[in-house]
């Protein structure tokens, strides 16, 4: 709850007054539920490319079946759904201390990155599933705002942290309030030689309608009217569903489709795509530290080159035996 105090006024001309962009360091957002069914995680393998040589992601009665490693990032949607839910009515945010409340019409979703602390459970039966947000920082940046958050999933029960995943939230003309830049950005650029590794992922026409699916109900992903009413020539994918596309990509190819290897994905939303869309994912292994692989990646549109992810950065674990996959 934000006290009457530490809550900005808007004014007349629609900006602000009591604006403290640092009282909102370490504040903690409402915790809310979480729980899926392998049907969930079936659904999310085939939404986001995986292929037949990979029946581990697509077939319960696998001896090695596993839950993709990023899965728990569409989980702050779903929450404990298993129906539809009013997507808009959701995506309502906690009142923030010091900060204006975001305009969901002119915020966009900067980054996104998760860090997998133990082998996610391939259905949450038996465990009391919770996601813990918190603030760890609100920037004043060209007259933009940016909020970064770090979500931590766990069981309730055990205490036991399977995943914390971290996003960067842009307002855009909604800063301007003197507020701390932040720090520095850590860029990840493509060394300048061909790339180890690529993966190409086409979409179709029903790509965005499958991935929805998994648990973002925007209109905007579905609608052509709603969305050519925002200013785009139609329904588009999902920014997830590309960085699902190519943490998919990224760990066939990195990876040998092996869910406990992927350490770390993160990546910045560049560029829209849209359906029938060909994504091309670059990768270039830059080093290693104990026993992890550092890759920096980029997914490109390959009709013309456009990117739709970047400064995109990945640890995977070196393989120890050989995979009978």
């Amino acid at each position: 709850m934000v006290s009457a105090s530490d809550k900005p006024v808007k004014r007349p001309d629609g900006r602000y007054d009591n604006v403290d962009f640092r009282k909102a360091v370490g504040f903690k957002l409402p915790t809310v539920k979480a729980s899926y069914l392998r049907r969930d995680i079936l659904l999310f393998a085939n939404a986001i490319g995986c292929t037949k040589d990979e029946l581990h992601f697509l077939y319960e009665l696998h001896p090695k079946f596993s839950c993709f490693p990023t899965f728990p990032i569409n989980l702050p949607f779903k929450q404990t759904d298993q129906d539809v839910y009013d997507f808009f009515k959701r995506a309502l945010v906690t009142d923030v201390p010091g900060v204006p409340a975001f305009d969901p019409q002119r915020s966009v979703d900067g980054e996104r990155g998760i860090e997998i602390l133990q082998p996610i459970p391939v259905s949450s039966d038996g465990l009391d599933l919770e996601i813990s947000p918190e603030i760890v920082g609100v920037y004043d940046k060209g007259g933009n705002m940016i909020q970064e958050m770090v979500q931590t999933m766990r069981d309730a029960e055990t205490g036991t942290e399977y995943a914390k995943m971290t996003s960067k939230a842009f307002g855009i003309g909604q800063g301007g309030y003197s507020g701390p830049r932040g720090p520095d950005t850590v860029s990840y650029a493509p060394p300048k030689r061909q790339p180890d590794a690529v993966n190409v992922f086409r979409t179709t026409p029903e790509t965005c309608l499958l991935y929805r699916l998994c648990g973002d109900y925007n209109p905007i992903h579905a609608d052509d009217e709603f969305a050519k009413e925002g200013g785009f020539k139609g329904a588009f994918l999902q920014g997830l569903g590309t960085w699902n596309i190519a943490a998919h990509g990224l760990l066939r190819e990195m990876g040998g489709s092996e869910a406990a290897r992927l350490k770390s994905f993160k990546a910045r939303f560049a560029n829209i795509v849209y359906p029938g869309d060909a994504l091309e994912t670059r990768m270039w292994k830059v080093g290693e530290k104990n026993g992890v692989d550092e890759v920096i990646f980029q997914t490109v549109v390959q009709s013309d080159g456009r990117l739709a992810l970047s400064n995109g950065f990945a640890e995977v674990k070196q393989a120890t035996l050989k995979s009978n996959l």
